[in-house]
């Protein structure tokens, strides 16, 4: 492989970050060919004229566009406007440090078709950061992990700082929005092979962090419209389908058992709490058998493989996480009902939302894995 590399830039009113940027990714980068494309959208505040000005010296052009937004889509831009066939993406920041991409590179070398820089992976970190900060980040990555399958396999997948061959992108129709490009790319690009080379998180030191709470709204946004073009939201409403039918058994055994086949409902009582416990669990375990059959053929037809034992392998599993959602049904169940004094269908119905939400997340997660 040639060491032909493209580092596509975006940048809006980084100015003061330009100069030790490029030097440092010279100093870093001597032992290859390179340039640096840098991406701004219109930042008015000299950006233009210093890059040209660094252009005499170093290998670094600017793009400007005058009628876009959003670092995600200059990225995407940028991708036409890099000729090498490996590109590196970082923020402008210095928040990603030049002298890491080496190593980046280096993984495509050994056979990578994208290489990460990783903040959670051993060695990796963040400079700086708050608990709330930490705790934010984590949770937007747990997201992505539960309803976008393909990132599962990457810790950080919220990454701005990676590296890709030309064509993991080449055919990828990537339209995304905010800053999170990595994951349009991980869920749609042509990739088999990713790993994931630890950085330090640095504090910025010069300008304005661009993190604010319409950020947070375009990633929730981005999420929901790549599980739209991936198909993971057709499967998510097919499961919720499922669900309801399971509710139905549920809720109706129950009801039958209870008003009409000589159970008592759950109150609390002696006889209230034992005879209406095990109403509940017979109702449960009975909507668990035809969630699992009704799933196993409907909503993750696409991942049903294998025979007959892979088929009760997966029911065993399937069961498994039912049964600690059962526990939470249950336990929620009691705690509305004997605690709060909620009317016993309605303390039902409210464990059993809760059960649902566990049950779906973990058996996409582990029982149809991807």
């Amino acid at each position: 492989m040639n060491k032909n590399i493209s580092l596509v830039i975006p940048t809006y009113k980084e100015k003061d970050n330009i100069q030790p940027l490029v030097t440092r990714l010279s100093a870093a980068l001597a032992d290859y060919k390179y340039e640096i494309v840098i991406m701004d959208d219109n930042s008015g505040d000299g950006t233009e004229e210093l890059v040209n000005s660094l252009s005499e010296k170093f290998p670094v052009r600017i793009v400007v566009r005058r009628d876009k937004k959003g670092l995600a889509s200059a990225v995407v831009d940028g991708f036409g406007h890099a000729n090498s066939d490996i590109i590196v993406v970082m923020d402008a920041d210095l928040q990603h440090p030049p002298e890491v991409v080496p190593s980046l590179i280096k993984a495509i070398y050994e056979g990578a078709d994208v290489a990460i820089g990783s903040r959670y992976v051993e060695g990796g970190g963040c400079e700086g950061w708050s608990a709330l900060r930490r705790i934010m980040s984590k949770g937007a990555a747990l997201i992505s992990h539960l309803f976008l399958p393909s990132t599962r396999k990457i810790k950080d997948p919220m990454s701005g700082f990676f590296v890709i061959k030309r064509d993991v992108v080449t055919e990828a129709n990537l339209n995304p929005s905010g800053f999170k490009i990595l994951l349009e790319i991980l869920m749609l690009g042509k990739w088999k092979s990713a790993v994931e080379v630890p950085f330090m998180f640095v504090t910025r030191s010069r300008g304005e962090s661009k993190l604010n709470a319409k950020q947070q709204l375009d990633y929730l946004r981005h999420i929901y419209s790549l599980m739209q073009r991936t198909g993971e939201l057709v499967r998510f409403i097919k499961f919720c389908i499922v669900g309801g039918s399971g509710v139905i058994v549920n809720l109706g055994l129950y009801t039958l058992l209870t008003r009409y086949g000589g159970f008592t409902p759950i109150d609390a009582t002696s006889g209230g709490l034992l005879s209406g416990n095990i109403a509940l669990t017979i109702s449960i375990e009975t909507s668990i058998i035809t969630n699992f059959v009704l799933n196993n053929f409907f909503t993750f037809s696409d991942r049903n493989t294998g025979g007959i034992a892979s088929f009760f392998k997966r029911l065993l599993n399937f069961n498994l996480i039912c049964v600690v959602g059962a526990l939470i049904q249950i336990g929620v169940t009691n705690l509305f009902a004997v605690v709060f004094g909620f009317y016993d269908i309605v303390s039902v119905l409210i464990g059993i939302v809760i059960a649902f939400l566990w049950n779906y997340l973990l058996n996409n997660f582990l029982t149809w894995k991807k």
